[in-house]
């Protein structure tokens, strides 16, 4: 029977309901020849009230009064099975004499035994296992006394012919030949064939089918095998239902108190320790697909000892259907159609199954090789705690869950009974259970599942199976496992008392490594680790188990940088970490993740940029038209088409060669446990190790002329963007400079700066004007940028936000140029100089008021290779002056190369203003001084100087395609 953890007292108590109250004054001791009422105490898993009572001549019987009414369950097990088959030719017997336990005795010869039965409506069964035969009846407790009166009779007096005995072996041979069929028993017959060479566990429940051919000839064997094991030292009588126990226990010493004691006791077989690894292929003819069984010798049943206990929990954590390698390769690769844990519980050492089916030849070694990783798996690292105590909290609530009728009562107790005939080994076995540690479960793996324990079977219609000549080296890969893992990343550690954590996982890479024909491909995988499942649980499952922790994990995705960001409170880091970390180095990559996020990024495209925000739309269209042919090129979020034809496999590659160690840059803050922290990089250090630390990018393609691309969609106002490339980036001498000008010629979201004033503040024309020197996302909704967004290439950029109308548009944008021209030619004033300078200085702390943005900004000051944030302004700026401002401006600032998007709802308008350089007069609802209406008409007619060739008109359905 396979392990299952039993209930805490408590969740019996709840889940057994139905059965009979606890309130006798009980004692562990068995009593020889008087009645022994056991009550087991709180914190033991088997609570009922039950009676044990060993008779005179050894057998012992045990009663448990349950509420369900009228049904009785007897179950006899005996401890007899194929382990006690020791001679040579006479394999199968316990199996065999499990059938001819129904041939009746003289008595009750088998046609009346089964008259009697049939009429008493009683369900009678048996079944026969390597250590113990069970015979299990159900009935209606009126029938009680007779069912004990004729199975006594039996067990007693069994009685058969020849013509019977010859008969029912024909009918063995037949279940043999029927059973052979079913592949997991034809493997299993296989491996324990090959795995003993002296134990009797060699050969199966049914018996090698040479003995089973010759067993009609075998009658008086027969006898002399009934006459050793069935005997009242080797059984015990369970009684479970609607019954009196004193009385019933009376009932049994009236009917099976004369059964004679015997003698015999079966010397089984040590089994040498198995020195070295084995192999064999099995042909099966005509069977469809490849079998795979990977068995390891393990431990024998002993209750008080951990080593059952864990190799079970090993089986279930690594080889259950909610393991990483069930997830792997059943749901996600597919390439496995079955995989199968198994381990019959044994009075000896036995052995521990894993079988897979594939359907491809070339898949059988694929799997093989996953399971010795999982197994290397199991004896390094140390399983999490909590998952431990999820296992064990789910098997003891199961177990409680199936003993839903005197049935299943008694049918659990006679599955334990047989090996000591003794419940109290239920409990025992499980507190053992409940005290196995992540430190037992790798100790015990490393004991158990080694090379020389291993027994492997293939089977297949082929003649042989490639790539199996050479046997795996478990041993070798663990050694390999536990040698002190090199990390090749870097760790900003930032740790505080802060009892808010933030961890940020940020990679050198981003949408410039979208390989050509492949873009979006890079937001597609930060979106599938961020926001779908890992490999041992669905996105829908993490969310729930992340609300009550009120943790976060999202990403950002730019041009060099994915930024994957996680925040908890310090008490709930290590339930969160165990949900995030599978997200990043376990993940799922299911395909319905796939379809929904794939979706997703497309709706972004055509629905939200394209569809209905027309400011980003302008700022990403510049971008994409300044960066024709290079990495930079495409949103993102990636060319629709290019989307559209995105496979799994390609998420799957661009995780494996872009997510690697030398890319990675960890930033961690807030009051991180030092084992956490520990494990998180320990952990990290599974990531491919790499070779590209940052992304190779091109210099911006060279600017030439003056373009425009007027970009045509269903709205009612005109977004206006334009801008060049620079070479001024955050590390070169002069950014803080550049950075100065910029704010203020157009601090975001500023009211002191000069375009604001000039463009919405004097002439009321929109909601407001800005100018950026870096790239600046999602700007309409948020006041300050975003980190995370390193560049290797920026441009100077002017946002001008929505215009009332194309002549606006037009206005606006030659108050914005004029005002340029005027900056690049006379300079900054001192006075201007100062009080920008002063803002900048007392502004940037704000960049960095939060722990999260103090840590992206740390890290982009890795990336640049300058001091921290706030310090390398304040530096520079304090050591500015105006004339080397005004040289920045002349060195960094142009209007003859120069690319200008229009978003508006009439193109060709748009276009006939530009290439005609239309007047576009200003009109105001209200007075103005003389001196603004003298500069309005000198900014009417300014030029902007875009040849009518160099001016695009543009569907917005067709952008990004």
């Amino acid at each position: 029977m396979k392990f299952k953890l039993l209930a805490t007292s408590l969740a019996v108590t709840l889940a057994l309901s139905g059965c009979a109250a606890n309130n006798a004054n009980n004692t562990n001791s068995l009593q020889s020849n008087a009645a022994a009422v056991v009550n087991t105490a709180e914190n033991k898993v088997f609570s009922q009230d039950y009676v044990l009572e060993e008779l005179d001549n050894g057998l012992r019987v045990m009663v448990v009064k349950t509420d369900y009414p009228d049904v009785v369950s007897l179950q006899i097990p005996v401890s007899v099975g194929s382990r006690n088959e020791i001679e040579d030719g006479k394999t199968g017997f316990a199996h065999f004499f499990e059938h001819m336990m129904f041939k009746g005795s003289k008595k009750y010869p088998e046609a009346i035994y089964k008259d009697i039965i049939k009429n008493s409506g009683v369900d009678n069964r048996a079944y026969t296992t390597n250590d113990y035969t069970n015979y299990y009846l159900s009935f209606s407790k009126e029938h009680l006394e007779k069912v004990l009166e004729i199975q006594s009779d039996i067990f007693q007096n069994l009685h058969f012919s020849e013509e019977q005995f010859r008969t029912e072996a024909l009918t063995v041979k037949g279940e043999y030949l029927k059973n052979n069929a079913n592949p997991l028993r034809k493997l299993l017959g296989a491996v324990r064939e090959k795995a003993f060479d002296e134990h009797t566990y060699k050969h199966t429940t049914m018996g090698f089918f040479e003995d089973i051919e010759a067993m009609p000839d075998q009658m008086a064997y027969a006898d002399l095998f009934f006459e050793r094991f069935y005997k009242p030292e080797y059984a015990t009588i369970i009684i479970v239902g609607d019954v009196e126990p004193q009385a019933t226990v009376n009932m049994v010493k009236k009917h099976w108190g004369e059964w004679q004691r015997g003698e015999y006791q079966a010397e089984i077989p040590v089994e040498p320790k198995q020195q070295a690894a084995k192999y064999q292929h099995v042909v099966n003819e005509g069977q469809p697909g490849h079998w795979l069984l990977v068995s390891y010798k393990g431990p024998a049943w002993q209750p008080t000892e951990k080593d059952r206990a864990a190799v079970d929990l090993i089986s279930e954590l690594y080889f259950s259907e909610n393991s990483k390698l069930y997830q792997e390769l059943v749901v996600d690769k597919q390439i496995a159609t079955q995989l199968i844990t198994y381990n019959a519980e044994t009075k000896d050492p036995g052995l521990l199954h894993v079988f897979v089916k594939v359907e491809d030849e070339k898949d059988l070694v694929t799997v093989r090789d996953a399971i010795n990783r999982t197994y290397a798996t199991a004896r390094t690292e140390l399983v999490d705690e909590g998952k431990l105590a999820a296992l064990k909290s789910n098997k003891r609530y199961s177990f409680a869950n199936d003993l839903d009728s005197s049935k299943a009562i008694a049918s659990m107790l006679a599955s334990y009974v047989h090996f000591e005939r003794d419940p109290e080994v239920i409990n025992q076995m499980y507190a053992t259970a409940d005290t196995v540690t992540p430190e037992d479960i790798r100790r015990i793996a490393n004991k158990y599942f080694v090379d020389s324990g291993r027994n492997t079977v293939t089977m297949s219609a082929k003649a042989d199976i490639a790539g199996f000549d050479k046997e795996v080296a478990l041993d070798a890969l663990t050694d390999e496992l536990n040698r002190p893992t090199e990390q090749h990343f870097t760790v900003l550690d930032k740790t505080s008392n802060s009892p808010l954590v933030d961890v940020n996982w940020l990679f050198y890479t981003g949408a410039a490594a979208d390989p050509v024909g492949k873009k979006g491909v890079a937001a597609l995988t930060a979106a599938m680790l961020a926001k779908g499942g890992s490999a041992t649980k669905s996105y829908k499952e993490i969310q729930k188990a992340m609300y009550p922790l009120a943790g976060s994990f999202a990403h950002q995705v730019d041009k060099e940088m994915i930024a994957l960001r996680g925040r908890v409170h310090k008490d709930n880091a290590h339930q969160w970490y165990a949900l995030v970390g599978e997200q990043l180095l376990n993940p799922g990559f299911r395909e319905d993740d796939f379809s929904r996020l794939k979706k997703e990024l497309i709706d972004n495209i055509n629905s939200d940029l394209k569809s209905s925000n027309d400011e980003e739309l302008g700022k990403e269209v510049l971008y994409h038209k300044l960066y024709q042919g290079h990495a930079y090129e495409s949103l993102n979020l990636g060319d629709l088409s290019d989307l559209e034809a995105l496979t799994l496999q390609d998420v799957k590659d661009f995780y494996h060669s872009q997510f690697t160690q030398a890319k990675l840059n960890l930033g961690l803050t807030g009051a991180l446990n030092d084992d956490l922290k520990a494990q998180l990089i320990q952990d990290l250090t599974r990531l491919p190790k790499g070779e590209e630390k940052r992304l190779n990018v091109a210099d911006a393609p060279a600017l030439e002329g003056i373009h425009a691309t007027v970009v045509e969609k269903s709205a009612k106002s005109t977004a206006v963007s334009f801008g060049f490339p620079i070479d001024t980036v955050r590390s070169s001498k002069d950014w803080t400079a550049l950075w100065l000008v910029r704010s203020y010629f157009g601090e975001h979201r500023n009211s002191g700066a000069f375009l604001f004033d000039r463009i919405r503040q004097t002439r009321g024309m929109n909601y407001g004007d800005y100018a950026y020197i870096e790239y600046f996302p999602r700007g309409m909704y948020q006041t300050m940028p975003d980190a995370n967004l390193g560049r290797s290439e920026q441009i100077f950029q002017v946002w001008l936000r929505p215009l009332r109308s194309n002549n606006d548009a037009h206005f606006a944008t030659r108050v914005a140029v004029y005002e340029l021209d005027k900056m690049i030619k006379q300079g900054m004033s001192e006075k201007d100089f100062e009080a920008t300078r002063n803002f900048l200085n007392n502004y940037v702390p704000q960049l960095v008021a939060s722990q999260d943005r103090q840590l992206g900004y740390a890290l982009d000051s890795q990336f640049y290779n300058t001091d921290e944030f706030v310090s390398l302004v304040r530096s520079q700026l304090a050591s500015l002056s105006l004339d080397d401002v005004n040289r920045v401006i002349r060195e960094n600032l142009q209007t003859e190369n120069m690319h200008y998007v229009f978003v508006t709802g009439d193109g060709e308008d748009m276009k006939q203003r530009l290439a005609s350089e239309q007047v576009s007069p200003l009109k105001y609802n209200v007075s103005k001084p003389q001196a603004l209406l003298d500069e309005d008409k000198i900014v009417e007619s300014y030029k902007l100087s875009v040849p009518a060739n160099n001016i695009e008109v543009i569907q917005a359905q067709d952008l990004f395609k």
